[in-house]
């Protein structure tokens, strides 16, 4: 049995006590939500918080405001669960409430929150392993060693973003709101990662997400697809978020792709937007776009199936996404 290590747990009861308290722990401190993501990573001794923060109690960090007309505030704390059956989120963004949905399983989403999702810690099959085996291999570049094993020549880690929600937040245009002792800061959804499967955020430890911002809906349509072995519990080995903005006469004024599970960031793929942009979207433009993120798509072989198959399966997959958001 895997168990947890020692640590102090604080349960701040505002947002200023919450930021004061990592202040005050440094480098050794975690916040926790959920706990989904780093109590696994604790147990196989992947982070070692010597203090654990709670800010699952924070109530500023439960709250959804706004609509599709104004956009729409959701605090980090909102469960999974909670994203899937909100009314507003349903009707007006179901893209989110969609994507939140392909999240692991039931259980996992009422404990999982949206803030969580969105700074999953990187995945590779050398690094989400339990210490002892870690060690049988003299460790990883991510953690504790001096080797990619995904790609021995490199000094980067190749480690997966493997966020359901990510991709789609940055095709729809997010923002999130960012908290520490010394103010606040906005940042776009896609200017929050780091194409580096260690320094995988740019985020400083002691800020705390509070908030995900989503623009007004305007003539946006959004949609996420996901390819994984199961039809439940797996994390994504290749995600699609497709936004779309349609003028009046059917032609697209903008389009973002963003490609998830294939890289230490999401992937925007400016040359799909480029061939759809302007023009209506029928077969040909469609089958140009998901040729322009086929040759984008460079996975490597540190998730589960081939790593040819997933980039292979990129055509299908953008495809079937953006024929589903064809008018």
């Amino acid at each position: 049995m895997m168990r947890l290590p020692k640590f102090s747990y604080l349960v701040p009861q505002t947002i200023t006590d919450a930021a004061k308290m990592m202040g005050d722990a440094g480098p050794a401190g975690q916040f926790v939500a959920g706990g989904t993501d780093l109590y696994p990573n604790m147990k196989r001794r992947q982070q070692t918080p010597q203090t654990v923060i709670s800010v699952g109690r924070l109530k500023e960090l439960h709250q959804i405001a706004g609509d599709g007309q104004a956009g729409l505030r959701i605090g980090a704390g909102v469960t999974l669960t909670d994203i899937c059956e909100h009314p507003v989120i349903n009707r007006d963004y179901p893209a989110v409430a969609r994507a939140a949905k392909l999240i692991s399983t039931p259980i996992l989403r009422n404990m999982g929150t949206i803030g969580g999702n969105l700074l999953l810690d990187t995945r590779c099959n050398y690094y989400d392993q339990n210490y002892e085996w870690r060690k049988g291999i003299n460790f990883c570049l991510k953690k504790d060693g001096d080797v990619c094993w995904v790609a021995p020549g490199s000094s980067k880690c190749w480690a997966v973003q493997s966020s359901d929600l990510v991709p789609l937040m940055v095709a729809m245009g997010a923002r999130v709101r960012l908290v520490s002792t010394v103010g606040d800061r906005m940042v776009t959804a896609e200017g929050l990662y780091n194409d580096d499967g260690i320094d995988y955020l740019h985020k400083r430890p002691d800020e705390l997400l509070t908030e995900i911002h989503l623009p007004p809906v305007n003539n946006w349509r959004a949609i996420y697809k996901k390819l994984r072995r199961r039809g439940a519990f797996d994390f994504p080995v290749l995600g699609v978020g497709a936004a779309l903005n349609f003028a009046a006469d059917g032609t697209l004024v903008d389009a973002r792709i963003v490609l998830g599970g294939i890289a230490p960031a999401p992937v925007q793929v400016a040359e799909a937007a480029h061939v759809l942009v302007g023009q209506p979207l029928d077969t040909e433009r469609i089958a140009a776009a998901a040729e322009a993120c086929y040759v984008k798509a460079r996975p490597l072989d540190n998730t589960d199936h081939m790593m040819n198959w997933r980039k292979q399966m990129t055509r299908p997959f953008v495809t079937r996404a953006l024929e589903e958001l064809k008018r």
